[in-house]
């Protein structure tokens, strides 16, 4: 069970035996009496990696699940030990979260724990598909607010801010006012599963009076916000540490606004069922200090 997990997991012959501590050759041999076993490819080679079958994609789910309750009903006591464990972390992130904690986190690893990894993917942000990935993950960083299940803990805060291109004609020392915002181009990033309550920039802007903006681009991630305004006479909402990386090289700047500051949160979420277990309880601590550097990085900034 534990082989069929770690090849389901990581699709990968060699990163499923340094996960299991098995060499690769004992790997395939797993895989091979598996696919005995199911009477299926389970792996199937596309190009240069694999991919899951079918089959293998129906089993994913229940084989996690059924690790995860035989953890927990084992209590989880297995030691960590950051300076000999090879172990893997799986985490996932928002695609803003990354470009925040990607660097920190990996070099305080590598530090720390010389010998272990750690795999990061992009967040799904669908509720079903955030359940899945919070199962099979060690962690899930992404915004707060979207009730997303599981147990959390505030990783690091950021703020909205507007981004124009240099030299908007709007633009009357250095600010925009609630009537431009009205009147001019927006692009926004929309994602996540239709009918979820409002974001908070959507309520203090309907609170100002805004409340038919002209969406003229729409994208699904934060991070091409600033590509799509750059050089236009858009405007868009942005985490002020992402304005601040593209500023100059987008050739845009930030605009004040009459609006409320609009507080944004990233939280580490992870699953019930690995509350004490002690490899996560350690990453959980590694990234209250990412966090820590990553909130003094901004006070100086």
């Amino acid at each position: 069970m534990l082989s069929l997990h770690a090849l389901l997991e990581e699709r990968n012959l060699t990163h499923a035996g340094e996960r299991m501590t098995m060499s690769q050759p004992a790997m395939s041999g797993a895989l091979a009496r598996l696919r005995k076993h199911f009477d299926d490819e389970l792996l199937v080679r596309v190009g240069r990696g694999f991919e899951l079958s079918p089959l293998a994609e129906q089993l994913r789910p229940e084989v996690a699940e059924a690790i995860e309750a035989a953890e927990a009903l084992l209590g989880n006591q297995r030691e960590f030990d950051p300076a000999s464990s090879n172990r893997r972390f799986a985490v996932s992130m928002s695609e803003y979260a990354m470009t925040v904690l990607a660097e920190p986190l990996t070099r305080l690893v590598a530090e720390q724990a010389p010998k272990c990894s750690v795999a990061l993917d992009t967040l799904d942000v669908g509720p079903s598909l955030f359940e899945t990935q919070l199962m099979r993950r060690d962690l899930i960083i992404g915004p707060m607010g979207f009730e997303f299940p599981g147990r959390k803990q505030p990783v690091f805060t950021d703020h909205l801010v507007c981004v124009v291109a240099r030299g908007n004609e709007r633009l009357k020392d250095g600010a925009l006012t609630l009537g431009d915002l009205r009147e001019m181009p927006h692009a926004v990033a929309e994602f996540g599963a239709a009918g979820e309550k409002k974001r908070p920039l959507e309520v203090e802007m309907e609170t100002r009076g805004i409340v038919d903006r002209t969406v003229l681009v729409q994208v699904t991630s934060l991070l091409t916000l600033p590509f799509a305004v750059s050089g236009t006479e858009m405007c868009a909402f942005v985490p002020a540490r992402l304005a601040r990386r593209c500023l100059d090289i987008l050739d845009l700047e930030i605009a004040a606004t009459d609006l409320d500051s609009v507080q944004i949160t990233e939280a580490a979420h992870w699953h019930l069922r690995r509350e004490n277990e002690p490899a996560v309880v350690w990453l959980r601590r590694l990234l209250y200090d990412v966090a820590v550097s990553v909130e003094d990085e901004l006070a100086t900034t």
